[in-house]
């Protein structure tokens, strides 16, 4: 599938947002619309798992196995940097079981028994567990033929959030599994079909689409209102929308150092808050001002991702990608 610089723009700004969020949590100031990047990436997420399954055939235990390979082997190492770390007492409120490690490890969702949340090790691996929870869904639709796929999908999904609405499980996987945000990934996936389809608006329209997307993302920071994804969901699908309705266009050039962000987003999303948290701490005993110890974090926080993408992610993944390829080749005669 050809790059679309869209969608590679959209997964650097999500990543950056995030980055940004916590960097503010942690030393004093305020950004709490950054973590709506999560909602962008969801919708990213079922639009590019349909439109790859959709262009290149995949047999379902490929598909699950290349999207675990894509995102187990770097979250199970900082995953391991955390629990190592608490061990040794560098992260003296992070309290750690048996059951919360393995949960974390397998994208389990359990309670943390440092907080009751539902949360790994690893903060912002929670929304792996969806995203894990998703590609065994799609997976499995993967059986069926492939005008029912998407129909049997979207039913799943919405049958799941209505058991969720009338039963209100209390069980933190029942609980995560049935909330609103996995209708994200649907969402992102109907959006695909309609994309491949040629059925989406034109450059005007999608301009509009991430106009006001943008402006409902400001509103919501701006005024304080609720902040959950019944209102992000709908703006991250309007902004998704709007950004691949202006590359059909051609309305989008190539930015090379925004493709790269885009590339090395899921690096920046899992290791930014290693540098976040040892900033936050230094803003704190030396007294730096909000905005500063803000802007430092995110700059190393930034930076200790894309290094991480270039020592780990790249490297990881193209040795899976060359295991992959020893199994799948025939054997001499």
């Amino acid at each position: 599938m050809k790059t679309l610089y869209g969608i590679q723009y959209l997964r650097a700004f999500a990543a950056l947002a995030v980055v940004v969020f916590h960097a503010a949590e942690r030393t004093g100031g305020h950004f709490r619309i950054g973590a709506a990047g999560v909602d962008v990436f969801f919708v990213i997420s079922g639009f590019i798992m349909w439109t790859m399954s959709e262009r290149r055939p995949v047999s379902p235990t490929r598909f699950f196995l290349d999207r675990v390979q894509r995102i187990a082997p770097s979250y199970w190492i900082v995953t391991a940097i955390m629990v190592i770390g608490a061990l040794v007492g560098l992260f003296p409120s992070l309290k750690l079981t048996a059951g919360h490690i393995l949960g974390s490890l397998f994208f389990i969702p359990v309670r943390s028994p440092s907080n009751g949340e539902i949360w790994p090790v690893l903060v912002q691996g929670w929304t792996l567990d969806f995203e894990m929870f998703f590609y065994v869904v799609f997976a499995a639709t993967l059986f069926l033929r492939q005008n029912l796929r998407l129909w049997v999908m979207s039913a799943i999904f919405l049958c799941m959030v209505a058991a969720g609405l009338i039963f209100k499980p209390q069980s933190p996987l029942l609980l995560t599994y049935t909330r609103p945000i996995i209708l994200e990934f649907v969402a992102g996936a109907i959006l695909a079909q309609f994309w491949l389809s040629g059925k989406i608006p034109g450059a005007f329209t999608g301009l509009v689409l991430v106009i006001v997307a943008l402006a409902g993302f400001a509103t919501i920071e701006i005024f304080g209102l609720a902040f959950s994804e019944i209102n992000c969901g709908p703006l991250a699908l309007a902004l998704v929308l709007g950004v691949v309705s202006l590359e059909q266009s051609g309305s989008l050039p190539n930015i090379p150092i925004l493709t790269y962000l885009g590339n090395s987003s899921y690096s920046i999303y899992l290791w930014h808050t290693l540098a976040v948290s040892v900033i936050a701490r230094f803003a704190v005993t030396g007294q730096m001002p909000a905005d500063v110890a803000i802007f430092i974090s995110v700059i190393f926080g930034t930076l200790l991702g894309i290094c991480a993408y270039e020592a780990i992610e790249k490297p990881t993944r193209n040795l899976m990608r060359a295991m992959s390829w020893q199994r799948s080749r025939p054997s001499p005669a």
